[in-house]
C-alpha cells in the first residue's frame, strides 16, 4: 500500500483551512489582494530578519506565514475565476523546466555563471524586451541596484575583474569630493548615487551581499549605542550633557563585547 507524501498532505491541509477561513471567518472574508499586500511585505521583512539572525526556528514560522499569504492570493484569484493554486504551481513548474535546459534538455553548461547567462537569454526569447524588465520598481534602492547589476552581467555587460571596479570606485569617490569642495548640492547627490552604485558593484565582485552587510552593521551600531545609553544612565549621566570623549569611553567598552 502506497502512503501519501506527507508534504502533499500538509499542503492539502493548508488549502482546506484556507477554504474554511475564507468562508467562515469575518476577517478572512473581508481581505483583498490590496489589503493583504502590506501585510505580505511585512511578513517578508520578518522572514529576512530571521534569516539574518540565523534563527532557523523563526525562519520556519515565518515561512509558514508567507506560505499562507501565497495560498490566500490564489484563493482570492480563484473566486474571481482568474486562476487558482493549481495554475500557480503548474506555471512555476513549467517555467523552471523551460529555464533549465541543462537539466531537462540537452544543453551543456560549464558552471553557475553560464546558467545565469542562459537564464537571461531565455527570458528575452520568452518575449521580454529588456533583461531589466524583471526588476520591480518598488524594490529598495540598494536591492534594486544589486539586481540590475546581476541582470546586466547575465548578458555579458560587466567588468572583467574586481581591480577595475576598485579603480572605478576611487574615481567616483574623487568626483564626489570635487563636488563637495565646490559646494554644488545637486551634483553632490548625483555623485553620491554613483559612488553607492559602484560600492554595490564592488561588493558583488567580492561576493558580499551589500544589503546583509549594511543591516549587520546597523544591528552592531544599535547594540553598541544601547550599551552606551544604559551605561551612561547607570552612572546618572545623560547623553545630551556628555562630551563626545566621555561617550567614546563607553563606546570603546561596547566594542569589546562579543
Amino acid at each position: 500500500m502506497q502512503h501519501e507524501d506527507p508534504r502533499l498532505a500538509a499542503f492539502g491541509r493548508l488549502l482546506t483551512i484556507m477554504d474554511e477561513l475564507r468562508e467562515q471567518c469575518p476577517w478572512d472574508r473581508k481581505q483583498t489582494m490590496e489589503t493583504l499586500r502590506p501585510l505580505t511585505i511585512e511578513e517578508m521583512y520578518e522572514l529576512a530578519d530571521a534569516i539574518l539572525k540565523n534563527d532557523l526556528e523563526e525562519v520556519k514560522k515565518e515561512l509558514g506565514d508567507v506560505m499562507l499569504h501565497l495560498v490566500f492570493y490564489a484563493k482570492i484569484a480563484s473566486e474571481k475565476q482568474a486562476f487558482d493554486i493549481t495554475d500557480v504551481l503548474n506555471g512555476i513548474c513549467d517555467k523552471l523546466i523551460s529555464r533549465h535546459p541543462h537539466i531537462y534538455g540537452d544543453v551543456k553548461v560549464s558552471g553557475e555563471e553560464e546558467v545565469k547567462q542562459n537564464w537571461e537569454k531565455l527570458k528575452l526569447k520568452e518575449g521580454k524586451k529588456s533583461v531589466l524588465e524583471g526588476v520591480p520598481n518598488s524594490l529598495p534602492a540598494m536591492v534594486k541596484a544589486t539586481r540590475i547589476q546581476e541582470k546586466a552581467r547575465g548578458v555579458g555587460f560587466d567588468w572583467d575583474n574586481q581591480e577595475q571596479v576598485w579603480e572605478k570606485l576611487q574615481e567616483e569617490l574623487a568626483e564626489l569630493k570635487a563636488e563637495v569642495d565646490a559646494g554644488n548640492q545637486e551634483q553632490m547627490e548625483g555623485e553620491f548615487g554613483d559612488l553607492l552604485f559602484s560600492m554595490i558593484n564592488y561588493a558583488r565582485f567580492l561576493e558580499v551581499n551589500p544589503e546583509n552587510a549594511l543591516e549587520k552593521t546597523n544591528q552592531k551600531f544599535i547594540k553598541r549605542f544601547t550599551y552606551l545609553e544604559s551605561s551612561a544612565a547607570a552612572q546618572g549621566l545623560q547623553l545630551q550633557n556628555m562630551s563626545l570623549q566621555e561617550m567614546d569611553a563607553f563606546w570603546n567598552e561596547a566594542k569589546k563585547l562579543p
